[in-house]
């Protein structure tokens, strides 16, 4: 089908409304395809890009995709890809990918550009992957969409960027196999790195910590967290801004978090006065936001910050995947990893992927099972 491309404009709302229903129905829980306000905010933001495609002969909007970013990173996510169910397999996705990345991400603007897709099916990594996005692991449980759904995380990297990382000397034992699946996928190597030394951090034990409120006003909490980290030194989530506010009765620790109630998912972002501060006390801010709605807990961890990987770890996060040179320092970039924790049964059997997403699949139930699964020595005989 020949189709114009096009960036998306305030007169474009209502019709995309009506695409996102039309793909998604009515349990689609991102404003770019539901709120007219965000939308609109999304349209106009200059570190942004969101693009549609319409029928040539009939002008019938067909198909949406953008690229979101924010001020002051070089970083952004390919969201809100949709195909009218009546256009599909015309290549409209992969058109608008590939000239989201031409302006965006080829021209220098960025260093990397990531997507999570939908693994009902194996379509949308294929239209990721035809237009050089590379996998990087695999979110279990990560959103609500009628039912739980598993999503696969894939990057774009600027030419050069995957050169200049910044290297890591040592992460947790169970780490070791993600970095190999990542260096085969990704054509990158982590020779050098070698197993944390030392015991792994023990879990707190329960009830170490009272019991902890929870603080949801947004607007309250944005403004205590520009208060407690008015630089980005402190934090480091890419378009994220937390809304929910996690403290204990004494107030020692703050723990900031976003909680997508539509979704079913939290992002925990930071905490004050340090992160370490509230590494202790995963497990009751985890069953905090689970209370909450959160079936799906996530924490984005530096490679290199040995003590706060093990922290997640020990808690019962696993790691399903790794971001390389995700943020940019000086002169080099840091590789993330992608830790999660899920309070409902993780059922992969209805999960459909692409050869090159395997290996990540494979990885993560192997370390879930070492998390969660006694060991023989466990077993009473």
């Amino acid at each position: 089908m020949n189709a114009v491309i096009t960036p998306a404009t305030a007169a474009d709302i209502a019709e995309l409304r009506q695409l996102y229903y039309a793909v998604y129905g009515p349990h689609y829980p991102v404003a770019l395809g539901t709120d007219p306000a965000e939308m609109a905010l999304l349209m106009a933001d200059p570190h942004s890009l969101w693009l549609v495609a319409r029928c040539a002969a009939t002008g019938a909007l067909t198909a949406s995709a953008a690229i979101h970013g924010e001020a002051g990173s070089r970083i952004a996510r390919l969201e809100g890809i949709a195909v009218h169910p009546e256009h599909r397999s015309a290549g409209l996705a992969a058109a608008l990918t590939e000239a989201l990345c031409a302006q965006m991400l080829d021209t220098g603007r960025l260093d990397s550009v990531y997507a999570t897709v939908r693994t009902v099916g194996t379509g949308p990594q294929r239209v990721v992957a035809r237009n050089g996005f590379r996998p990087l692991g695999i979110l279990p449980n990560a959103v609500d969409l009628r039912s739980r759904e598993s999503l696969a995380l894939y990057a774009r990297h600027s030419p050069g960027v995957l050169d200049r990382r910044v290297p890591v000397a040592e992460v947790p034992a169970v780490l070791l196999p993600l970095l190999r699946t990542a260096g085969e996928a990704l054509g990158i190597g982590y020779p050098q790195v070698r197993a944390t030394s030392g015991p792994p951090a023990a879990p707190a034990p329960r009830g170490a910590v009272e019991r902890l409120e929870m603080i949801e006003a947004p607007s309250f909490v944005r403004r205590r967290f520009r208060e407690r980290f008015p630089g980005a030194e402190g934090w480091f989530y890419p378009l994220h801004t937390p809304n929910v506010l996690l403290t204990p009765e004494d107030g020692r620790f703050e723990v900031y978090a976003y909680l997508n109630r539509a979704g079913g998912y939290c992002s925990l972002l930071t905490a004050h006065p340090d992160p370490a501060a509230a590494a202790a006390h995963l497990e009751p801010v985890t069953r905090a936001l689970a209370r909450a709605g959160a079936g799906y807990v996530e924490a984005l961890v530096p490679l290199a910050h040995q003590e706060a990987l093990s922290a997640f770890l020990a808690q019962g996060f696993v790691a399903g995947a790794l971001y390389p040179a995700m943020r940019a320092d000086g002169d080099g970039f840091h590789d993330y990893a992608v830790l999660s924790r899920s309070s409902e049964r993780i059922d992969f059997r209805g999960v459909a992927v692409e050869p090159p997403l395997q290996p990540y699949l494979d990885c993560y139930a192997s370390a879930w099972a070492s998390a969660h699964l006694p060991t023989p020595s466990e077993v009473a005989p």
